[in-house]
């Protein structure tokens, strides 16, 4: 639950990044890449919530594979899939245009997620949690991390 709990936050800090980055008078740039680093983060604890017990490698490998499939899928199109991305969901799940650029953004926002889960649940080399604890103990020991 814990992961699902930051994949929401980072979901909302994407969000908030692309609503008021600008007014904020942050650059093109950090606006666009902060907010792909941003997603390859959401892929990696939407995608560590579900195969809890991985090992961190290997939810790293497979998030940047989706993040990869995803963006290598913007250079198909269809009348249908086109509808689909212009559409707000559409442009926020799969976007619009292939960006090489933000096959490495995606991947920065994967490790970063890895290292925040590693600091978060450092006695475990899986994701989330050793498989031997408790949903309720690794809640516990998140909400006693220090600030």
């Amino acid at each position: 639950m814990a992961l699902v709990i930051i994949a929401i936050t980072v979901i909302f800090l994407g969000l908030g990044l692309r609503a008021v980055g600008y007014r904020l008078g942050l650059t093109f740039p950090v606006v666009k890449y902060g907010g792909s680093v941003l997603w390859g983060s959401m892929v990696y604890f939407l995608l560590a919530s579900i195969v809890l017990g991985w090992r961190r490698s290997h939810v790293v490998l497979m998030a940047i594979a989706l993040a990869c499939l995803v963006e290598f899928s913007r250079l198909y199109h269809t009348p249908g899939l086109d509808s689909f991305r212009l559409t707000t969901t559409g442009a926020l799940l799969l976007g619009r245009v292939f960006s090489p650029w933000n096959l490495l953004a995606y991947t920065a926002g994967i490790v970063v997620a890895a290292g925040f889960d590693r600091l978060v649940f450092p006695s475990s080399s899986s994701t989330g949690y050793n498989s031997n604890q408790s949903s309720a103990e690794v809640e516990v020991r998140a909400s006693n991390t220090p600030q």
